[in-house]
């Protein structure tokens, strides 16, 4: 028995909850996981899992290994770098998910200058707005914008969304110009709504003029969960849209959409970078994420730092 591999395997089965699962995330078949397990009891004379047909539960024996066995593999991976070059030359495949507008506007044009500083790390870029489980999908961190609803998780703010109200010309021709935002849900007016993967919820829209704040929640007539699909539709005419400003600045320009309200301030709209508890930080990692903050802080127009 590899003793290191059958660390790994158990720490990964209980991160996941699941055999298969963790053979997944290590690219190994589920027998040799079951197998390295069994060894692993075998050597320690102790139950570290409990087995149902259902579930995976850490038993007291093994929730104290796991922990033990964390800072170990940690500590094993900080001596391997520390005695090679990969202490100043971070490296390994680095798997990372993001919006669909943040990768195709913000991140991606970004990434050369990325490259270029760190040739030999490689970005495995999961773009999508669906909730992702980290630990079972073997994701190193997510980039998210909204309030973190899994408070398991590590997370960073790294910066505040400015939104905006948004309409195509075609739109506000057909339906005319709203004079204020109690408009949108009193009238013929309709908007386009967007359906957060985390909670499958709409949400209302704060808004606040001097002394005037109010909840704007509108009559969807469209409904998405991908921020592509939901800008489209707005430039399609469909309705009106609430967006990030990063978003929108393109379309703007092409003059697909117009601001509305402009008089209006919209709440922000917190970013996160979010990575699994117990993790080990690799320097991947950790040059990846302060990477990501100096980029925003290059979009400081359109995204502010965090309050």
């Amino acid at each position: 028995m590899d003793r290191f591999d059958a660390m790994q395997a158990f720490v990964r089965v209980v991160e996941t909850g699941s055999f298969t699962k963790a053979a997944t995330t290590l690219h190994m078949s589920k027998t040799s996981v079951t197998q390295l397990i069994q060894q692993l009891e075998a050597r320690l004379r102790v139950r570290l899992l409990n087995r149902t047909t259902r579930k995976v539960n850490v038993t007291a024996d093994g929730a104290a290994y796991y922990e033990r066995a964390v800072r170990v593999l940690a500590d094993m991976d900080d001596a391997e770098t520390s005695l090679s070059s990969a202490s100043v030359v971070p490296r390994g495949r680095l798997r990372v998910d993001v919006p669909s507008p943040f990768a195709r506007t913000i991140l991606i044009p970004g990434l050369p200058d990325f490259h270029a500083r760190y040739p030999d790390i490689q970005i495995d870029l999961g773009v999508s707005d669906r909730r992702v489980d980290l630990i079972g999908e073997n994701v190193d961190c997510v980039v998210r914008g909204g309030e973190l609803t899994d408070q398991s998780l590590m997370a960073r703010r790294i910066g505040d969304l400015q939104l905006g109200v948004y309409a195509s010309p075609d739109y506000l021709q057909r339906a005319g110009t709203p004079a204020h935002p109690r408009a949108l849900e009193n009238s013929h007016h309709r908007i386009v709504g967007y359906r957060w993967a985390r909670t499958g919820k709409l949400f209302p829209m704060a808004m606040q003029r001097d002394d005037e704040t109010l909840q704007v929640q509108g009559r969807p007539v469209l409904t998405v969960d991908d921020g592509n699909a939901y800008i489209t539709a707005g430039i399609a005419g469909m309705g009106v849209l609430w967006l990030p400003r990063y978003m929108a600045t393109e379309a703007l320009e092409r003059g697909e959409l117009v601001r509305l309200f402009e008089d209006w301030q919209l709440d922000v709209m917190p970013m996160f970078l979010a990575y699994p508890p117990n993790r080990h930080i690799s320097l991947k990692l950790r040059v990846f994420i302060d990477w990501v903050v100096e980029l925003m802080e290059r979009h400081e127009s359109v995204i502010t730092k965090p309050s």
